[in-house]
């Protein structure tokens, strides 16, 4: 997640996608649309559900109480980095409690960003310590932000010890992190800057990732992948960056769009 304003007007939907897909990481709660109108635009373009991600311990609560209230969404809760210091034991307990809910499938966004310093480093490995053993204690992913921080992300992941599945939402990493993640099994889900034209390194990265850990995403209403970049973004925008991941790996669109969906129903459980 990149805080900023999604105010603007919504650019028009894109050319369907020949096989459904999913979003794996958006914010539904920041969007200025209601989740059943965000849930049929994006089905009418082949994205037929979301994982909604929570950032606080609201969002975590509003995610939870979405997934369990529409079709099609599902959740993820944990305290972001950059509010690592709000992750008393007490709100940590509580995102236990939200992660082992039916329609809860992950444990996010957490990880370490140290692009921003609105968290003491400290605070934020603790936190994300503690979000490793909720995710492993409760059996759900684990949804990582990872910004400018991939030594100690990697580093406290092989101390604790990873849950079994693991995603670095938005990879922001280069081909060599690209191939430590798949050496290690961690899924990597690229989001729409993956379109943007000085990313370089991430189109690299996306090259050497194998399919079989390939997720896509859009951290809506951030991120918006090009000829849209700056507008608000929305999951019915995910065919845009699937054309551009299949494009970079020379994979026939419809053929990574089904080996993303069975990623999911691997990573997050079925649906």
């Amino acid at each position: 997640m990149s805080r900023g304003d999604s105010r603007e007007a919504a650019p028009p939907p894109p050319e369907p996608l020949p096989a459904e897909v999913f979003d794996s990481h958006c914010h539904l709660d920041i969007l200025k649309t209601p989740v059943p109108e965000v849930v049929a635009a994006g089905q009418a373009v082949g994205i037929r559900r979301a994982v909604t991600v929570g950032y606080d311990l609201a969002s975590s609560r509003w995610c939870a109480e979405a997934a369990e209230a529409h079709d099609d969404v599902y959740a993820a809760v944990a305290i972001h980095p950059n509010d690592a210091g709000d992750a008393t034991d007490e709100v940590l307990e509580e995102i236990a409690s939200l992660a082992a809910l039916p329609h809860v499938r992950a444990v996010g966004e957490t990880g370490l960003d140290y692009y921003r310093d609105w968290a003491d480093p400290g605070d934020q490995h603790r936190s994300f310590r503690a979000h490793i053993d909720i995710a492993k204690r409760t059996g759900t992913a684990l949804v990582i932000h990872d910004r400018d921080a991939h030594d100690d992300v990697l580093r406290i992941l092989a101390e604790e010890g990873p849950p079994e599945q693991v995603v670095f939402h938005c990879f922001s990493g280069d081909r060599e992190m690209a191939k430590v993640c798949a050496d290690r099994g961690y899924v990597m889900s690229f989001a729409g800057n993956v379109t943007f034209k000085n990313a370089g390194d991430l189109r690299e990265a996306a090259e050497v990732a194998p399919p079989e850990l390939l997720l896509v995403e859009t951290d809506a209403p951030y991120l918006t992948p090009v000829p849209h970049r700056g507008r608000p973004n929305a999951p019915y925008l995910v065919p845009l960056t699937a054309r551009c991941l299949a494009e970079v790996k020379g994979i026939d669109l419809a053929e990574l769009c089904e080996t993303i969906s069975r990623n999911g129903e691997r990573v997050f459980g079925p649906w």
